[in-house]
Order: structure tokens, then sequence, then C-alpha cells
């Protein structure tokens, strides 16, 4: 098996979308991040219901058999603001060649070691997705970090680049409700449940905004659902897309 780290290629012209006190403050998680109890417990509460959406997403896109326990066989992914790997890690239980990007570097090391303990070959760089040559992946997936980044069209432009003729592109991120700001940013960090400083409200972004921007700059979406929280279900899909969406796109036919 590779060496599960990768260093960064050299930059190329591009804006700059990385706010560094956000990289900053995730990079200062890393060393608990895999901890189901530490300061990204929800994060490992969420991560299930995102990939509940994501598998059927890369049914429907690739017309995969769900019973397949390896639909990304010979295709190429990228998650872009991987964290320590909660995502690319299960991609590539999935068969996927799998690369991670992300700001901070404590973020790609805690992934790259978690990675070689589970046997697993990814590739993690550290950076700024505008900035760094990797060519295009089939599947280019960002979940809870457009709410993060200084320039929005120009991080999914950056996106889009990265995204195969034929690829599949999923996005998730809190909806700008009165109820993500009272839960999200008031109550979850109040108690502990996300860390203080996680979330700015005035960044997030909703459905409808996220999907004019990814319309100019040539992609559609296939599909959107809510994630939702209940005091009996917890964290599910759902049609409720007031506190937080995912959704799937594609590039639009000419």
């Amino acid at each position: 098996m590779e060496d599960a780290t990768a260093r960064a290629t050299p930059p190329q012209q591009g804006g700059a979308t990385i706010r560094p006190n956000e990289a900053a403050h995730f990079g200062a998680l890393a060393k608990d991040w895999w901890d189901p109890k530490g300061s990204s417990a929800m994060l490992h509460r969420l991560n299930p219901v995102r990939l509940r959406f994501v598998r059927r997403a890369i049914d429907t896109h690739w017309g995969g058999d769900v019973r397949d326990r390896q639909p990304l066989a010979g295709k190429s992914a990228l998650d872009v603001g991987c964290g320590a790997g909660l995502l690319c890690e299960p991609l590539a239980r999935m068969g996927a060649e799998v690369t991670g990007v992300d700001a901070a570097p404590e973020n790609t090391s805690a992934a790259a070691a978690h990675a070689t303990g589970a046997r697993l070959d990814i590739r993690y760089i550290p950076g700024e997705i505008g900035a760094l040559d990797l060519g295009r992946f089939d599947l280019v997936t960002c979940l809870e970090v457009i709410e993060h980044v200084a320039d929005k069209p120009a991080f999914l432009r950056a996106l889009a680049d990265r995204l195969s003729p034929d690829g599949l592109m999923i996005l998730s991120t809190p909806n700008r409700t009165p109820q993500s700001r009272l839960l999200m940013v008031g109550a979850a960090e109040t108690v502990g449940l996300i860390p203080r400083g996680t979330h700015h409200w005035d960044d997030f972004v909703t459905p409808d905004e996220l999907e004019a921007m990814l319309g100019k700059i040539g992609l559609v979406v296939t599909r959107r659902q809510g994630i939702a929280f209940g005091p009996t279900k917890g964290l599910h899909l759902s049609d409720d897309q007031s506190l937080n969406y995912i959704l799937s796109a594609r590039r639009a036919e000419a």
C-alpha cells in the first residue's frame, strides 16, 4: 500500500477561498476528529445520514446495483474539505480511488494516519483547491464546507473544474433560516454538540442561492433533500430542508 500522505502540487493561478481563521479552527480539532464522543461527535452522527444520500445518488447517476458493495470500483473521487477523512474512508471502501483535500494540514495528517491504520490507500493533500493541479474526478464531494468559504462562487468554480464531463457532484450545507440560527448556532454550540465558533449564520447559503450559483457554472441539481432532526428519529433525511440540506448535481446537457 502506498503512503496515504501526499505533498501539495505547485500552486496555480486562482482566487483564494480559504479563510485562515477557519482553517485554524478546524485544524485545532484534528487530534480527536475520529473520537465519536469528541468535538466532532455531531459529524459522526451526521455521517451515516449523508452516506445514505451519497449511496443513492451514486446508484442513480451510474445506474448501479444497490446490492453492489463497491459501486465506485474503477472510479475516482475527490472530497474537498475532507477533515480527517470521515467521508473519504467510506468512499474508498466503495471501491473509489480517493483524494482528500483540506485547508488544514493538521487534518490531512490525521486523516492519513487513520487511513494507514485502516489499511486504506487514500491520497490526502493540504491546501487551496483552486491552487492544486489535481485533474478531474468522476465524483466530487464537499460536505459542510461552503458555509466556511470566503468566495463561494470561486470555490464552486474550482469544484466544477475538478469534475469529469459525466461526473457527479454532491454538496451539503446548513440552510440560512431562523431554525438553523436557533438550533445550530445557538443551542448546539451552547451545549457543546458543536464546538463554539464553528458556524457563522450569515455565511449559510439557502438552497435557491446554491442552485443559482451552480447554474451559473453549468451544473444542474438532480436531487435535493433536507437533513432534519427529530426527538425519535434523530438526524434523518427528510423533505424538511430548514435546518440542513444535501444535493447532487451534474453538468447541464449542451
